[in-house]
């Protein structure tokens, strides 16, 4: 039985639905119909569909509507770097997604709820469910409100261990990877790394993978970096 206080839900997201069940829907994991043998499309991935290139329509007229000397290859970056999996997921993970998404036994035992790629997908299909249930205005509104504020900051991931690694270059130090840790079962293991500068542990990233691990270690690198020139 789903006992799930979506209203508490709502509230995180800044929007009301008329018709709950468009969330509910955007909510609810493949695996969990297929569980039930739920023989029905009713699970998130309809509404990640749409909210995918609602998502891309939001985002690309806003870049286009305050970046008017971008060219087009900078714009497609830049959206590229907003709409990717690391970002949405971070946003998603903030506003407690995974604690209300309905998965299979077998999804909630390997950590569905804290995988990106879930959250990801959730990201955009409460987006859809939005949509869906009010129209483009309160979809811009949530993309305005969790995407579009401090841009340069959610763009960094994209390209963090080449941004990085051109940083320090410049400054004449020399960067480095060291694996601090794998954790966990082979089908759900955890990749800890530090970004090291000179020899120097300046951050730690964990992923899936040992490149998804190094990639967020540089990211919370240039952060690091970033507050100190604050």
């Amino acid at each position: 039985m789903n006992n799930r206080n979506y209203h508490e839900l709502e509230k995180k997201i800044g929007y009301t639905f008329n018709y709950i069940d468009y969330l509910i829907t955007a909510l609810t994991h493949t695996s969990y119909m297929n569980e039930r043998k739920m023989n029905k499309p009713e699970s998130y991935e309809r509404s990640e569909f749409l909210g995918d290139a609602i998502l891309e329509f939001i985002v690309s007229e806003y870049l286009y509507t305050y970046n008017k000397d971008y060219k087009e290859g900078k714009l497609t970056k830049l959206r590229a770097s907003l709409v990717c999996e690391f970002t949405l997921s971070q946003i998603a993970k903030s506003l407690g997604f995974g604690e209300f998404v309905l998965l299979s036994k077998g999804e909630e035992m390997t950590g569905g709820r804290d995988r990106n790629s879930i959250l990801c997908d959730l990201f955009e299909a409460v987006l859809g469910a939005i949509y869906l249930d009010g129209g483009i205005e309160p979809a811009k509104t949530f993309v305005n409100t969790y995407l579009l504020k401090d841009i340069e900051t959610k763009s960094l991931f994209y390209d963090a261990k080449s941004t990085l690694q051109e940083l320090m270059q410049k400054e004449g130090k020399v960067l480095s990877y060291h694996l601090v840790d794998e954790v966990g079962p082979d089908h759900n293991k955890k990749y800890i790394t530090d970004a090291v500068i000179d020899g120097m542990a300046i951050a730690r990233g964990e992923g899936v993978s040992r490149k998804a691990a190094e990639q967020t270690a540089a990211y919370n690198a240039l952060l690091q970096l970033k507050k100190k020139q604050v």
